[in-house]
């Protein structure tokens, strides 16, 4: 079908139009819109592709490999991780199915436990590998409940367990060494630890330094680029211990590099957005995370002065309220689950926006 240049044109306006639109209306999602690319928009002229091990040239050299490996520098840093690998995924659910995977290739006999309020991608990571699931009750803040984990913990099994760094829905950070202290009580030696820190990966080391990190008996951890760093499409990294992942290794002639990753080709783009990003902003992450805790606190109190229930909680800009009605719902594109709902708190947000979320509340 041939498509007149003017129609093309016209409507294009017409989406950029509707986009601004809904982009000032967008607070039930963790994704940060302040940032300015303009500086780096000349090289999606390239087809930037990163195909197989990010540390390992390949045949195609029309990527962006060496920005790959200091933005995955910056993340290793943030959690002291030494003898580290990792890669520049496509979002958060890449992430952890390569964590959850080298889970299962450590121990092929292990079961996955992971708290009811975890990302629906781990559910569905184990499904695609067949890793045994057993789903353990949460708190009513969304923390995990222990005592229901130590109950289900198999102790003739080793563990695979799913650690939330801010669940979906109620931002709760699950507690590592309460985690470690069940698995020392069932006697459990063999078990691998796999962080989900999509969007609280970027908070908590701020926020509670040294609360999590590879010094610590953790496995992979995952992160996403698009939500407090910002990014103008999804993508995220995925870190581990370097011992593990020579388990996935395979040598691929065709590209002339390892094949490490879950894709074969990937994103050449992500890596050089998220360096520049890193490069322009990293000495501002901190502050910019006390300051999305600040709003959050305030869009929290003025709720609960309101007399509508709230919740919020440590080291999370994730609001959550009773769910208003489905106009409202539609208006901020608010993420809802049962009866509630929920506002993530992002550096683009301003006090006046959520003013005017909490008046549409009552």
């Amino acid at each position: 079908m041939i498509v007149a240049k003017d129609t093309i044109t016209s409507r294009l306006d017409r989406y950029k139009e509707t986009m601004i639109k809904k982009t000032s209306f967008l607070a039930g999602y963790p994704v940060n819109m302040r940032y300015d690319y303009t500086q780096i928009l000349p090289f999606m002229q390239f087809s930037l592709n990163n195909v197989g091990d990010p540390f390992i040239p390949a045949n195609y050299q029309i990527n962006s490999r060496d920005f790959e490996q200091e933005a995955l520098a910056f993340f290793a840093e943030l959690y002291q991780a030494e003898d580290w690998w990792g890669y520049v995924t496509n979002g958060g659910t890449e992430g952890n199915f390569y964590g959850l995977l080298l889970g299962r290739e450590t121990y092929p006999e292990g079961i996955l436990y992971a708290s009811e309020d975890s990302h629906y991608s781990v559910a569905k990571a184990a499904r695609f590998f067949q890793i045994p699931h057993a789903v353990v009750k949460s708190q009513p803040h969304g923390e995990m409940d222990y005592s229901d984990l130590e109950i289900q913990l198999d102790p003739n099994r080793p563990a695979i367990i799913n650690l939330n760094i801010g669940t979906t829905v109620k931002g709760a950070v699950d507690d590592l060494g309460k985690v470690l202290a069940v698995l020392k009580a069932k006697n459990i030696q063999n078990f691998y630890i796999h962080c989900d820190g999509a969007m609280g990966g970027m908070l908590l080391p701020y926020l509670a330094p040294g609360r999590i990190n590879f010094n610590l008996p953790i496995h992979s951890l995952a992160i996403s680029g698009h939500k407090f760093i910002g990014c103008p499409f999804p993508c995220g990294v995925v870190l581990t211990r370097k011992k593990l992942v020579d388990k996935l290794a395979t040598n691929i002639e065709y590209i002339g590099s390892k094949d490490t990753t879950l894709s074969g080709s990937r994103n050449g783009h992500a890596p050089l957005f998220l360096w520049y990003a890193i490069m322009q902003r990293q000495d501002l992450f901190e502050s910019e995370a006390h300051w999305c805790v600040n709003k959050a606190v305030y869009l929290y109190e003025q709720l609960k002065q309101a007399g509508l229930f709230c919740l919020l909680n440590p080291y999370s800009t994730t609001v959550v309220f009773d769910k208003p009605p489905a106009a409202i719902v539609a208006k901020w594109q608010l993420a809802t689950a049962g009866n509630l709902a929920h506002v993530v708190v992002m550096q683009h947000h301003s006090y006046e926006l959520l003013d005017r979320i909490v008046a549409d509340c009552l």
